[in-house]
């Protein structure tokens, strides 16, 4: 009995996540969901950690250890630099379906980035803080080298949350897609 109820919630859990979608997808296609501020929120949250991550490298600070090589470069500006340019896109073109595929590449590059520090730990956190205005430190510097472990890793499982829902709404942009030049 617990076994068909499970079954049917289940299904019924499904049928509600691909209406969401559908709705979704419908609505971008319309012109209704698009919201600018979003991206231009994360064009300046990215900009600002770039800026503030180049202080710590400039300024030597002790942030970044001996273990802050060439390649760990590349991908923490790397990915930083992708965002940017992808939110950048979605501003100028108005629409995000036309990003998706773009977006689960740069989504695969920046969890493997984040992945790849997180092993290498590059960072001390106890200077995390030294670039900051002394009216602004207290926001960061309870942020130790255990703390940013776990914020990482809470990173990674959000953006491959992220990767499986950008990959989900593709196929349904995709099929809509089909559906639009079919009728």
């Amino acid at each position: 009995m617990i076994n068909i109820q499970v079954k049917i919630g289940v299904r019924s859990l499904i049928k509600a996540i691909e209406s969401f979608l559908s709705e979704q997808v419908e609505a971008e296609f319309e012109g209704k969901t698009y919201s600018g501020l979003f991206p231009l929120v994360m064009v300046g949250f990215s900009l600002l950690l770039g800026f503030y991550l180049l202080a710590h490298q400039m300024g030597s600070t002790g942030f970044f250890t001996t273990a802050f090589n060439t390649l760990e470069m590349l991908l923490l500006y790397g990915s930083l630099i992708f965002w940017i340019v992808t939110n950048i896109l979605q501003l100028l073109l108005g629409r995000r379906n036309l990003l998706t595929l773009f977006e689960l590449f740069g989504g695969l590059i920046f969890i493997f980035s984040i992945v790849w520090l997180f092993v290498t730990f590059p960072f001390d956190f106890t200077y995390f803080a030294d670039v900051a205005p002394d009216f602004l430190r207290f926001l960061v510097q309870w942020i130790d080298n255990n703390i940013a472990r776990v914020l990482m890793v809470l990173l990674i499982v959000l953006s491959l949350i992220m990767e499986v829902w950008s990959a989900t709404l593709h196929v349904f942009y995709r099929k809509a897609l089909v559906k639009k030049l079919i009728a």
